[in-house]
């Protein structure tokens, strides 16, 4: 038989010999086919197989905490927004610069006013915890550190170093006050004070309230913490209306009131205690402190300070008036002084933007978008008068005066979101205050370079 008829032959029957093997496999894959029924109950599996995983990242984005950020801050808040946490910063980079002087100064330049990270905490659905150390000028201080119980919006109890309820313009944010430094009213009134407060809000928003009890505070100074040298304690209280407050229309902004403190001192009244101050942070006002004839209080003080403020579209106005009753000793010689300040600032906005007591913060039309940012102008008139019966026992007439009267006028540019540029003019002029007379008027001009969130 030729070769290649028998090589066809047994490729032929190597072909065959393989077919059974090839026709099982093709039975036993077609027996292993699922049914339709078996498809359907797969299908099923998988579905709710999915829709588990679904429900179980459902709840993971139930439970977890969102972060955000913004003009306002940055914090981090739970899920069902009982717990929260919020970062805030304020930087005021200031110069100061002092023209006609007749004696040469050293105080002129630039320099660092506040550097206040704030930490805020909010812990469950009443309780609040504040944080807000200053880094400025050179040492780090904490201006404020309190706790709060927030049992309902009119019943709040504030305990720890806050701002004592009294001066209107003290209680206005550092952001937010349209000079460089605040004026001659909060020079009478306390600062920050350590205390606990009960205050809140009532009728539909519109009046709040604030009554504490603290160690008690020289005149615009912080008070100081315990060990409370002279052991006696000082009541602040505060009554503020807004009647319009939620009726759209021309008195919507209006708001007024009262602050009030009464407490008994006694102690040192010294320079190191009691100073009043320009514009310019110079001290022009302290009692006598010559070694065995330092003045002391002796008795209580009483403040009083009416007030209010206005703000209609890009117009504000602010005024306030304080006055100081505080009983002083020297030796044998005794006195209730009555000292006296107010003032009014007026600011207004020309780019279209609202004003308000909080301050402005965002221009309509910012530089990185293309705008001017906004412009604002401010101005300021105030005075404050030392009672005539500290002159001379209490306060020596050729260095201290007995009255100083300011006017200040500038402008504020907020550029972009969160950044003011400021530039402002301060005059103040003094009765007595020298040993020829009247001591010498206090020009100044001021620059602020300030980043809030």
């Amino acid at each position: 038989m030729p070769k290649h008829i028998n090589k066809r032959i047994k490729g032929s029957i190597q072909r065959l010999s393989v077919l059974p093997l090839l026709a099982a496999a093709v039975g036993a894959q077609a027996q292993e086919a699922p049914s339709t029924e078996q498809l359907d109950q797969r299908i099923r599996v998988l579905e709710r197989q999915l829709e588990i995983q679904k429900e179980e990242s459902d709840a993971k984005a139930k439970d977890a905490a969102t972060v955000s950020a913004g003009e306002k801050g940055f914090s981090i808040k739970s899920a069902k927004g009982d717990y929260e946490f919020k970062f805030r910063g304020l930087l005021q980079a200031d110069s100061r610069w002092y023209f006609d002087d007749q004696a040469p100064r050293s105080n002129d330049g630039f320099l660092l006013r506040r550097v206040e990270p704030t930490f805020e905490l909010t812990l469950g659905k009443s309780l609040f915890f504040r944080i807000q150390p200053n880094f400025a000028p050179d040492s780090a201080t904490v201006s404020d550190v309190y706790g709060e119980l927030r049992l309902s919006p009119a019943f709040n109890i504030r305990a720890g170093k806050f701002k004592a309820p009294v001066v209107l313009e003290n209680l206005q944010a550092s952001a937010a006050i349209e000079f460089n430094e605040r004026g001659f009213p909060n020079e009478l009134g306390p600062n920050r004070d350590y205390g606990v407060q009960l205050g809140g809000t009532f009728l539909s928003g519109t009046t709040n309230y604030a009554i504490g009890v603290f160690n008690g505070a020289p005149d615009g100074r912080d008070g100081k913490q315990q060990p409370d040298s002279d052991n006696r304690k000082e009541l602040a209280a505060r009554l503020f209306a807004e009647p319009f407050k939620n009726d759209p229309g021309f008195f919507q902004g209006l708001g007024f009131g009262v602050g009030a403190s009464h407490g008994d001192k006694q102690g040192s009244a010294d320079a190191t205690q009691v100073k009043y101050r320009t514009p310019g942070q110079s001290t022009f006002f302290n009692y006598l402190a010559a070694t065995g004839s330092t003045v002391g209080y002796d008795g209580a003080e009483t403040r009083i300070s009416p007030q209010a403020y206005f703000y209609r579209n890009g117009f504000g106005l602010l005024a306030e008036y304080i006055v100081a009753r505080q009983e002083v000793v020297l030796g044998a010689s005794r006195e209730k002084l009555d000292n006296k300040a107010w003032q009014a600032v007026a600011n207004y906005v020309l780019t279209g933007e609202d004003a308000s007591f909080s301050g402005l913060s965002k221009p309509k039309n910012p530089i990185d978008k293309g705008g001017f940012g906004a412009w604002e102008l401010v101005a300021r008139y105030g005075v404050l008068d030392i009672d005539d019966d500290a002159f001379p026992i209490f306060a020596d007439p050729a260095k201290s005066a007995s009255k100083a009267t300011t006017w200040a006028a500038g402008a504020n540019w907020y550029p972009v979101n969160n950044l003011k540029v400021a530039l402002s003019y301060a005059q103040t002029g003094f009765d007595g205050g020298a040993a020829s007379g009247d001591r010498e008027d206090e020009k100044l001009l001021l620059t602020r370079f300030q980043i809030a969130f």
